[in-house]
């Protein structure tokens, strides 16, 4: 009802939301519907074919950058959910801790940056330290800028959280170890899990860092789809694109699902 009223209110509003969305996603629904077509020519559409998506799945290039990106993501995620957790629990639920915004501000700096210059900086770090190994330098690089990702909504779901439950769990002589993982950590996973998949999809989507970072062997999905573009268009790419398209919207999917069961057990 609401939502009519300021429609009526503000004539227009409702040609102009459309207009952003379709401006927003006809660009992504164009990818979708080209990766069906059968002909070469990505701008001729000749008849509807799955054959691209084979092709796709049959490149050995391809394969190996999707698996070097699903690998430097999930180790970047488990480390970088890891230390934003920790920092979290620190931050918001330490207590005479000082400097308490600086080190906030000092977690969240990844995200004030151009990410350009902490591409930069990353590799002349690793210059100077002789690091060479190009998995180890993307695992390191990506679990670094995905930290502040991961930390800010389990820090929005440790301040929205109150400290009955673990202050009586304290009462009743449950230690520290088990106030965590039987009071804290099950109220925080709706957060902690939101974080975890946001800080994958930030690994998985990173382009910049990846490219400087890479190496032979350790080409990434986004490098490698790049240097298919400067040869090109193909339908092999919108096939591509598609892919991830439907494997985001899977994972905030099950991102949003985990919320709204977490925010209903909060109202129970």
């Amino acid at each position: 009802m609401k939502q009519q009223h300021d429609v009526k209110r503000y004539p227009g509003l409702g040609i102009i939301s459309t207009v952003f969305f379709i401006y927003l996603y006809a660009p992504l629904g164009i990818v979708v519907l080209y990766s069906f077509n059968a002909n070469r020519i990505t701008s001729v559409w000749t008849e509807f074919s799955f054959k691209w998506y084979g092709s796709a799945l049959n490149n050995s290039a391809l394969m190996s950058a999707l698996k070097t990106s699903l690998t430097v993501a999930a180790i970047a995620t488990v480390m970088a959910t890891t230390i934003a957790l920790l920092a979290a629990l620190s931050i918001i639920r330490g207590k005479n801790v000082r400097y308490r915004k600086l080190s906030e501000t000092m977690v969240n700096l990844p995200l004030l940056l151009p990410e350009i210059v902490l591409a930069v900086a990353t590799l002349i770090l690793f210059s100077l330290i002789g690091l060479q190994n190009g998995m180890v330098k993307l695992v390191i690089a990506h679990s670094a800028f995905c930290t502040p990702f991961a930390f800010l909504p389990i820090r929005a779901r440790l301040q929205g959280m109150p400290l009955d439950f673990e202050e009586a769990a304290t009462d009743l002589y449950a230690s520290r170890w088990i106030v965590f993982r039987r009071v804290t950590l099950p109220l925080i996973f709706p957060g902690l899990f939101a974080g975890a998949m946001l800080a994958f999809l930030i690994s998985m989507d990173d382009f910049i860092t990846s490219n400087m970072l890479s190496s032979g062997g350790t080409t990434t999905l986004p490098v490698y789809i790049f240097s298919l573009i400067r040869a090109g268009t193909s339908p092999e790419l919108n096939a591509i694109a598609t892919m991830l398209i439907v494997a985001s919207l899977v994972l905030a999917t099950v991102a949003l699902t985990v919320a709204a069961r977490g925010q209903r057990t909060d109202a129970t």
